[in-house]
């Protein structure tokens, strides 16, 4: 069956990661999304390596399941293509700056007259208004500016770059969809389009959760290796003998007391709700010393089939072929342009009617013009 948003059209005019993200969950979930690109303004994740078959790899995920069409905006027959286009969609979802839009002629209050039940999706670093709203910056300063890096990493040696684009993603692709979603419900009851502003920095202030409640209601400033969650507490990563990691969430007495029991250390094991600070060093010192002394494939065995709150770090590659998100089907194969199957992350939603897929990866640049402004 198709996917859920089968009905869904959307006009794409992101690029980077935290637009083109979101429309490859909406592409996924079965909405038609039409990328528009600028023949001569490079999409950074097109070249960026590696590559598989002479296309980038960021690529080729992020915009699977996309057609594409390049145009120009500064031609005046291009944005006459967009206002004909825009006429039939349902969404149009973009990533500039605020009023670079405006300033094109193909802004939301333009576009809202030719279609008045328009849902306009605008994802920027600060928002469309405040003193820094056309000022440029990227995920690790967004995550800065909301806080979340000063209570991240270790005491004494500042805020980490995380592994992952916090902000961009779980701020600025996801709070997008959501927001459309929203909208689109909305305009079911009503038939009203609306306007969706989605801040990267709002976002990422806003996945602050139970720190920033105990800061702004509890007066708790947050710090490194300050709480229960962020190193404060024996809930932690700890050195396994052949230098790999093992994380520890057993913050619950049951699981607690099976892993000191599991680790060799008993007598530690009333110390897990301790809310001394110096019970909890002692406890994290006793995990320590004795993860240390064995290998991760080691702990593996102890603890598999353990409820215990106890699992190894993994590798991405190692993730892949976990049998949990092997099970899952977090491992698809999307077809090439020629073709051939390339692996890939699948989508993380599972509907039990209308199942996520991913018929092919990103596009050419304007490979779709043809059969579209012939039609």
């Amino acid at each position: 069956m198709p996917g859920p948003l089968s009905q869904l059209k959307v006009l794409d005019f992101t690029t980077l990661l935290p637009g083109p993200y979101a429309t490859m969950m909406l592409a996924d979930m079965g909405a038609d999304v039409l990328r528009v690109e600028a023949p001569d303004r490079m999409d950074l994740t097109r070249v960026m390596p590696p590559h598989d078959g002479g296309v980038s790899t960021a690529h080729a995920y992020l915009n699977r399941g996309k057609r594409s069409l390049g145009l120009d905006l500064k031609k005046a027959e291009s944005l006459e293509v967009i206002r004909r286009l825009v006429a039939e969609y349902d969404v149009v979802i973009e990533q500039f700056r605020p009023g670079v839009m405006d300033r094109l002629g193909i802004g939301y209050e333009a576009l809202r007259e030719i279609n008045p039940e328009l849902i306009y999706c605008a994802i920027t670093g600060y928002g469309q208004t405040g003193p820094y709203r056309s000022r440029a910056g990227h995920d690790i300063n967004y995550l800065a500016l909301a806080g979340v890096s000063s209570h991240s990493g270790r005491r004494g040696d500042g805020p980490p770059p995380l592994g992952i684009q916090v902000a961009d993603v779980a701020g600025g692709s996801h709070h997008a969809v959501m927001g459309i979603l929203a909208a689109v419900v909305h305009r079911q009851h009503t038939g009203e389009g609306q306007f969706v502003d989605v801040s990267m920095t709002d976002a990422a202030f806003a996945l602050n959760g139970m720190a920033g409640a105990a800061c702004l209601a509890g007066g708790e400033e947050p710090a490194p290796e300050s709480s229960l969650l962020n190193g404060g507490t024996f809930y932690d990563y700890y050195r396994t003998a052949d230098g790999r990691w093992l994380s520890v969430g057993s913050l619950e007495p049951q699981f607690c007391q099976r892993l000191c029991d599991l680790l060799g250390i008993p007598g530690l094991k009333s110390y897990g709700l301790s809310q001394n600070p110096e019970h909890q060093k002692e406890l994290k010192q006793g995990i320590s010393e004795a993860v240390a002394k064995r290998t991760l494939a080691e702990w593996e065995d102890a603890f598999a089939g353990q409820d215990a709150c106890v699992e190894p770090v993994l590798t991405i590659s190692e993730a892949a072929e976990h049998p949990q998100l092997q099970a899952r089907d977090m491992v698809i194969e999307v077809a090439r342009q020629d073709g051939s199957p390339q692996k890939q992350i699948g989508h993380p939603i599972k509907f039990s009617r209308t199942p996520c897929q991913s018929s092919y990866t990103g596009k050419s640049l304007g490979a779709d013009n043809q059969d579209i402004l012939g039609s």
